[in-house]
């Protein structure tokens, strides 16, 4: 017993002298070398696909079509600056504008131009980068799309858009002009919803 409580310091010195036996780190699989932090995950892929460009134009031309078509219609059946009378204060004005919409801009075409140009080409790489990140974003954008297009094809090829709706206590407009509010209000309502999500 005596003989064993002398050995007790030497024994103490020892084990403070050598290093303990090195253990295999506890590193889970997936994770960094402090077990938290993750060194790869599944990247969800925000480009637009293949189906989202085809949403995209389906809309869009679906807009530029229903734009030009009532256009031709007002044009062909009322001369400028004449108007019919549908109900309350809503009358079909043919009227032309050669500025964006709702008639803002009307002196300044080039301009116009150029800016909604590069509004076009905006959205379209917008949409490439970002065309999956929402589900209603080829409508939204389709719309706007759609309705710049057919805008900007008039100001080109004409010089001025042809606006025909008419509620007297606003500036007149056209299909065009109302794809391209409707599309931003659908951008904007789905932002706010994700918000909140």
């Amino acid at each position: 017993m005596g003989h064993a409580l002398h050995r007790l310091p030497a024994l103490a010195g020892r084990a403070l002298s050598e290093p303990a036996p090195s253990r295999p780190a506890d590193v889970r699989v997936g994770s960094a070398t402090d077990g938290l932090t993750p060194i790869s995950m599944a990247e969800r892929q925000m480009g637009a696909t293949w189906a989202g460009w085809a949403s995209l134009a389906a809309v869009a031309l679906s807009a530029l079509f229903a734009d030009q078509l009532t256009k031709a219609i007002v044009t062909s059946r009322l001369d400028l600056y004449d108007q019919a009378h549908v109900i309350g204060p809503f009358s079909i004005h043919h009227v032309s504008n050669s500025g964006i919409a709702f008639g803002l801009f009307s002196s300044a075409t080039p301009i116009v131009i150029l800016l909604t140009s590069l509004a076009v080409a905006w959205m379209l790489s917008f949409f490439a980068r970002s065309g999956s990140r929402h589900p209603i974003l080829p409508v939204a954008l389709g719309l706007v799309i759609g309705g710049s297009v057919s805008n900007l094809a008039d100001r080109i090829r004409l010089g001025h858009v042809t606006d025909f709706l008419d509620f007297r206590y606003w500036p007149a407009f056209n299909l065009a002009d109302s794809f391209i509010v409707i599309g931003v209000g659908i951008l904007l309502a789905a932002l706010v919803l994700a918000d909140r999500g």
